[in-house]
């Protein structure tokens, strides 16, 4: 007997989609906890969880654990201090929980089932665009009316004062989508490319015959692909953090 067995693999596009998982409208305005939200709200939780036990259960020889957060605290402190100096050790606990919320929504990310905070465009702008603002009242702040010669070098000749103003306001802005798109594109294009290899070493496997042997090809690159993708989360959520300490600097620290 012949029986014949149809799989459905589903879009790559499918593990990006925003489900509401508990409706609530308030006049007009949607509040509904999507996978998106509920994803954050545990990411935000274990940040508060690895916090509060770093201070506790520390010992003078730290276990595998303690390393681990010693590093990620070693590392985002020697960031702070290379791009910022003694100026950035006000404003190291933001940079510290940012560099560990990113981490943590990329990392989550990977685990099967689960949804990538950072995969969608709407995250990764709003979060640059807040710290966009914010790190600009810290610059009108420190240095009033000033700051605004950010956008007029020194010793320009006045015809092309109005051209050089706008490319300059314009390359300032550019700074907010290219923190944004960074992660969006890296997080979603690494996902799907799992996906896309996932689907084909199944339908390989569900072929039958010497075929389901051939699978093992692909399913070899894929668990190399996620070893690559755990690195790239983690260099991600490093990059954002290290062009955010960069371009508060910039407004510290103007020449």
């Amino acid at each position: 007997m012949l029986m014949n067995i149809s799989f459905i693999i589903s879009s790559p596009l499918e593990q990006f989609e925003i489900v509401a998982l508990l409706p609530l409208s308030v006049f007009g305005f949607n509040f509904s906890l999507t996978n998106s939200s509920l994803f954050l709200i545990i990411a935000f939780f274990i940040l508060i969880f690895w916090i509060s036990l770093s201070f506790y259960n520390t010992t003078l020889i730290p276990n595998n654990w303690q390393l681990v957060k010693e590093f990620i605290y070693i590392t985002t402190s020697s960031m702070v201090k290379d791009n910022i100096g003694k100026k950035g050790e006000f404003y190291f606990p933001f940079i510290f929980s940012l560099h560990l919320i990113l981490l943590y929504c990329n990392l989550i990310g990977m685990i099967p089932y689960s949804f990538t905070v950072t995969s969608h465009i709407v995250f990764t702008f709003g979060l640059a665009l807040s710290i966009f603002i914010g790190i600009n009242i810290i610059g009108v702040q420190a240095h009033g009316f000033k700051f605004f010669a950010l956008f007029l070098p020194r010793g320009v000749p006045i015809g092309i004062v109005p051209l050089l103003i706008t490319i300059e306001f314009l390359s300032y802005i550019v700074k907010v989508f290219t923190l944004s798109i960074r992660l969006f594109a890296n997080m979603t294009s690494g996902h799907t490319l799992l996906k896309i290899i996932a689907g084909f070493s199944w339908t390989l496997l569900s072929a039958g015959g010497i075929l389901a042997i051939l699978h093992l090809i692909p399913l070899g690159l894929l668990l190399a692909l996620i070893g690559l993708e755990l690195a790239i989360a983690g260099l991600q959520a490093y990059v954002f953090t290290l062009l955010t300490c960069i371009y508060l600097n910039d407004v510290l620290d103007m020449h």
